[in-house]
């Protein structure tokens, strides 16, 4: 049976960011992930983590940059102190709230050199944190142009040539259909080497249901390859969340 995560950046936003962990506890989930809770407190969500019995399966890595940076930057040459540093305070934070997959972005860049530079920060952060699963996530160009991973064939010899135990594949299948328009074929290429799943409808990011993606088809066979990460729905919801989550229900 897949194991669903619920995204509290895009999930439960009729709530204030506290108050959605409740709310996802009670609608059927047993993880959260946020996209960058950076700006919280991390006791305050270490403690609604523990009150309703929830895991923190995943935050994206840099820290916000609120002087007007791009998000991430560890694909972009002349960077690499700065990539140490905000990912020393990433890991701090992760480590904190007891996350499983830390996402490192690689920003905005293209080249050899910033292929270099990428390959170079994550050899370096794998080892400067062995016991942290790290992610990288393939994004698309309409979604964030000019970002530097945006291609799956380039993930995967990434991830190849770093070698590392703890460095795999964040599979989302909304940029997935963007990038190749073959979501089930995708996956068939990178599923030995992705740790966390995504999932959102085409073309609106909307629930994964009705749409281009066959979602029963996807969650099928990923039940029956035996997949044990967690299932994300990174979406916007059409309505209330709880209103759309018939999708769930109806695995």
């Amino acid at each position: 049976m897949p194991k669903f995560c619920a995204n509290l950046t895009w999930l439960f936003t009729e709530l204030d960011f506290l108050e959605r962990f409740e709310a996802a506890k009670e609608a059927g989930f047993d993880a959260v992930e946020v996209l960058f809770p950076y700006d919280v407190n991390a006791q305050d969500i270490v403690n609604e983590l523990g009150k309703h019995e929830l895991q923190m399966a995943l935050i994206n890595c840099p820290p916000p940059n609120y002087t007007g940076g791009a998000q991430g930057f560890a694909a972009i040459p002349g960077l690499e102190e700065r990539f140490r540093k905000d990912f020393g305070r990433a890991l701090r934070y992760a480590r904190t709230l007891g996350v499983q997959h830390l996402h490192i972005m690689s920003g905005v860049a293209e080249g050899d050199e910033a292929k270099a530079t990428f390959v170079n920060n994550l050899r370096w952060a794998a080892a400067e944190a062995p016991d942290q699963s790290l992610t990288i996530e393939p994004i698309n160009y309409d979604t964030m142009p000019g970002y530097f991973l945006n291609d799956f064939d380039l993930g995967r010899e990434i991830v190849t040539a770093i070698d590392a135990p703890n460095l795999k594949l964040q599979f989302d299948t909304y940029h997935a259909a963007k990038i190749t328009g073959d979501v089930l074929g995708t996956w068939e290429k990178v599923r030995d080497i992705t740790a966390h799943v995504q999932v959102a409808q085409m073309p609106d990011r909307s629930e994964p249901d009705q749409g281009e993606i066959d979602y029963p088809a996807f969650f099928a066979m990923l039940d029956a390859q035996g997949y044990e990460g967690w299932i994300a729905g990174e979406y916007k919801p059409r309505g209330a969340t709880n209103g759309g989550l018939a999708w769930i229900a109806d695995i």
